[in-house]
């Protein structure tokens, strides 16, 4: 990973979309920062797209898409995308899977939580996971002592025993029926929404992140930027960000929009 400053003028002037992270990316200490919110809101104002891509739950994104000066976004790790028309006062929301096929892994997905926290001390069923419409999470860090890498590791085991996909972020285990993840959404998103396709696209839109579950989005945008506590995962990750802030957290996060920013200057200002 290089220095932010390394991150090209003329690349960054050319940056159409920031697609970020939450936890721990935008976040700070579990808080979302007012310098954190101000920074999205000033991409926003300055003519860009701004679109969480989380592992967190419908619930939450309703809010988001709602509240947040964003233009979208993408939850529980790619099991769907929201979208607030203000105009119109209508929120439309686009699932992977049907309302019945999500019920009934909903049921299969409950009996595998309390197996999997039986078997794992100390590991809880995620506080947020009444919200949720296609995962299950497990929390190992956020509302409970943090667990060991091994117990981490034994829970993605157990998951993916079951025949899940099972992803680690900063704070949950996530896992899910299916084959999709935050890219393939976020494609489908960009596609429906904005008429973009990412695959002629990628150089104009950033991703920034903060954890092993972003790799997908590191791999695929070749100006993905991670927050400095990506370094908390050096040896677990599957696909590195090509640069990496200075500030961690919320902090990361405004240092990289600030580098976008300072790059487009006045002209694209309203």
């Amino acid at each position: 990973m290089k220095p932010l400053q390394d991150f090209p003028l003329e690349a960054r002037r050319a940056v159409r979309g920031v697609l970020c992270d939450i936890d721990d990316t935008l976040t700070t200490g579990g808080r979302l920062t007012a310098a954190a919110y101000g920074a999205m809101e000033r991409l926003q104002q300055a003519g860009l797209l701004v679109i969480p891509v989380t592992g967190r739950p419908a619930g939450w994104c309703d809010h988001i898409a709602r509240m947040w000066p964003v233009d979208a976004v993408v939850g529980e790790n790619g099991a769907f995308y929201f979208r607030y028309d203000h105009a119109t006062r209508r929120m439309l929301r686009r699932f992977v899977d049907d309302d019945a096929t999500r019920a009934a892994n909903r049921r299969r997905l409950a009996v595998i939580g309390k197996e999997i926290v039986a078997a794992v001390p100390g590991a809880a069923i995620a506080s947020d996971q009444g919200y949720r419409e296609s995962d299950l999470a497990i929390d190992f860090c956020e509302d409970v002592q943090p667990l060991p890498q091994s117990a981490i590791d034994k829970i993605v085991s157990l998951m993916q025993g079951h025949g899940l996909t099972a992803k680690a972020s900063s704070i949950h285990v996530n896992c899910w029926f299916g084959a999709y993840d935050k890219l393939t959404m976020t494609k489908t998103l960009m596609r429906e929404c904005f008429d973009t396709r990412l695959e002629t696209a990628r150089d104009t839109h950033v991703f920034v992140g903060d954890s092993p579950n972003d790799a997908p989005m590191f791999a695929y945008f070749p100006y993905a930027i991670g927050v400095a506590n990506i370094r908390d995962f050096a040896g677990r990750l599957a696909h590195a960000p090509a640069y990496v802030t200075a500030q961690r957290g919320g902090a990361g996060f405004e240092e990289a929009a600030d580098a976008i920013l300072a790059a487009i200057g006045p002209r694209e200002q309203p």
